[in-house]
């Protein structure tokens, strides 16, 4: 199956903890990278995201992004650390004492002290499960969306593997017809030097031409790899780097029937299979 490495997804949700956002945007990457960008109360949340997101993914760069919005509720009373205020009151009176000319301290300047002041924890616990269930859905829906992205390639991957196999099999039938024509040219070359070409003179130089020329071999590989390419594309993982390395075997062996060409037309040909695999490849770097 295609799967695109371009996608995104979004999905809210809402209770009586507050309203949870969830975004996750992915674009082509070799590997797997994840960025997580989580409220503070979420932070701990993390670890089992990564986990889930390799459950679903295997390759792309992924942004992730949630915002919380809590709920609003009542104003909380503020708890006061007595016995710290009580041992910062002592110390000050004592440092009081001692000095000559002293300074009031306020009860403002006892509340600044760190630990004298602090809100009840609240219980996030509702948020973080909601959280949870929110951040598999997005995953689900983004594996979805990378799917159809992906299937909305298949046309184009088809079309090129049938104009290709067509080339091949072009190629393959007027190799006979164009090693003939090669055999003229070289009567005729003899016949204008006015020099008598003997049988077995004609048959070495057909064998060097059919050796030079033999084009079986890459044409049998271009048509074994489109085949591959074919049977990769039904598989159900991540293919894009299988399908990368066949689109460097099509393209490798376009490159020698090009520089075995003995003909004008075979050579467009090759040029033509070229062009049909870096349509191809472009493609193919956005495949996970």
């Amino acid at each position: 199956m295609i799967r695109s490495m371009t996608a995104f997804a979004r999905k809210e949700a809402q209770g009586d903890w507050g309203t949870l956002t969830c975004e996750i945007r992915t674009v082509n990457h070799r590997y797997l990278e994840p960025s997580f960008r989580l409220p503070e109360q979420l932070r701990e949340l993390e670890t089992g995201f990564r986990d889930r997101l390799r459950q679903g993914l295997k390759r792309g760069k992924v942004d992730v992004s949630m915002r919380f919005q809590p709920v609003e509720t009542e104003a909380q009373n503020f708890e006061v650390n007595d016995d710290l205020t009580r041992a910062l009151n002592e110390a000050a009176n004592h440092v009081n004492r001692i000095l000559d000319n002293p300074a009031h301290i306020s009860a403002l300047d006892i509340l600044r002290w760190p630990g004298v002041l602090s809100m009840p924890e609240q219980d996030f616990s509702a948020a973080k499960e909601a959280a949870g269930e929110l951040f598999a859905e997005t995953v689900d829906e983004l594996v979805s969306v990378r799917e159809r992205e992906g299937e909305r390639l298949r046309p184009l991957f088809d079309d090129r593997l049938k104009e290709m196999s067509a080339f091949v099999a072009e190629v393959r039938e007027r190799m006979p017809q164009l090693l003939e024509a090669q055999a003229q040219n070289i009567r005729d070359r003899f016949a204008k030097a006015q020099v008598e070409l003997e049988e077995d003179r004609l048959a070495q130089e057909m064998v060097m031409l059919a050796q030079k020329s033999d084009v079986a071999e890459e044409l049998d590989r271009l048509d074994a790899h489109v085949t591959e390419v074919s049977d990769t594309l039904q598989r159900d993982e991540a293919i894009g780097r299988r399908l990368d390395f066949l689109m460097q075997e099509l393209n490798r062996e376009a490159n020698t029937l090009s520089s075995k060409s003995i003909d004008a037309e075979v050579t467009r040909t090759a040029v033509d299979l070229k062009v049909l695999i870096e349509q191809m490849r472009e493609q193919v770097q956005n495949i996970e």
